[in-house]
């Protein structure tokens, strides 16, 4: 991203993609693959028991078995496959804090179990400060969201044969709006109980937003009005999107082609950006520089990876916390868009 035009980046993909880059959960980390942490957590499963800790879920496991004749999606069924999903990760977590601690007295550093760090839990939330960093930037996202409904709605001049609003971009942004906070919700769902289903939720609707952001774009960049011609920008990479969603979810769980697709769509509007902050010199660019060199600078939090300290802070929950002003700019500046392209076409209205 030398140069400084190359700092306005897809702003959506910074500010709406909280699943992008997630901790990859693999079985390959080192703390998994530690002999004495599989030891304990087989143990876990088999007594209910680790140290002076029982695990409720674990209990009497022999009488929860499954009836051959039962249908997985029985509520029985369900009932017993949720009981042994808790007890495997209730083991887990004990082993793992177990283990931690027992490298802490042996003076080694963290490291990581199943691709996360080791996290302390606070009741129900497995990490966190993630979590609630994602429902705050939620918030944000509806408050923004909230406000620029009631400027395009009730103090910008509306068309006096249709009663609709100037902007032309206003419906595209309050689907934008949706796809934002229904990615931060799972965002939110996956940092409080990391499990295959909400895992798949969070990175759906992340690249959900990032593709629509592409979508939206171009039709901005362009200044496309046309319904026809909208969508004609907007089929391919909705057909992409969404095979590539099918892919992830019924297919593999692919996170090296996942990374390569999002970053793909990501260097499409860092160029795109680019190119029309330079060429429209729109008054409220500055907000874009800060905005993009800002989230520039987070990412750079997803690099330099860190253990959490104290077992809350890590460098993902820091990067949700940088993007909650980020969210404020970015949606000051699209407010600033509808004003100065209504004034623009009421001027030329005007001059008519």
């Amino acid at each position: 991203m030398a140069g400084s035009g190359l700092w306005v980046v897809g702003l959506a993909s910074l500010l709406a993609l909280p699943g992008i880059f997630v901790s990859i959960s693999v079985e390959a980390s080192p703390g998994d693959a530690d002999p004495h942490y599989r030891t304990c957590v087989g143990e876990c499963q088999n007594t209910g028991i680790i140290g002076g800790n029982i695990i409720s879920h674990c209990q009497s496991r022999e009488n929860d078995s499954i009836s051959a004749g039962s249908s997985w999606y029985t509520q029985e069924a369900l009932r017993v496959q949720w009981k042994q999903l808790n007890c495997m990760t209730d083991c887990r977590y004990y082993c793992m804090m177990r283990r931690e601690e027992e490298r802490r007295l042996g003076g080694l550093s963290p490291v990581q179990y199943h691709g996360k760090w080791p996290f302390k839990r606070v009741s129900v939330f497995q990490e966190p400060l993630s979590a609630a960093l994602s429902a705050l930037n939620l918030l944000m996202h509806f408050t923004g969201w909230l406000s620029f409904f009631l400027l395009v709605k009730y103090r910008l001049p509306l068309r006096p044969q249709t009663k609709k609003t100037y902007y032309e971009y206003t419906g595209l942004w309050h689907i934008y709006a949706i796809l934002s906070m229904n990615a931060w919700i799972w965002s939110s769902v996956f940092h409080t109980r990391d499990i295959d289903l909400t895992e798949k939720l969070d990175y759906s609707s992340a690249v959900a937003v990032l593709g629509y952001s592409l979508i939206l774009t171009l039709l901005r960049i362009f200044n496309v009005k046309e319904g026809a011609t909208r969508v004609m920008f907007a089929a391919p990479i909705l057909a992409f999107v969404t095979t590539h969603i099918l892919y992830l979810n019924f297919y593999e769980l692919d996170y090296g082609w996942n990374m390569k697709v999002c970053v793909a769509m990501g260097v499409v509007q860092i160029v795109a950006w680019a190119i029309w902050a330079g060429v429209t010199h729109h008054p409220s660019r500055l907000k874009l520089w800060v905005v993009v060199f800002g989230g520039a600078l987070a990412m750079l939090l997803e690099v330099f990876d860190f253990p959490p300290y104290k077992g809350y802070a890590d460098a993902h929950s820091l990067w949700h916390a940088s993007t909650v002003p980020l969210t404020y700019l970015w949606w000051s500046f699209i407010k600033d868009d509808a004003e100065f392209r209504t004034s623009t076409l009421t001027l030329v209205k005007k001059a008519r």
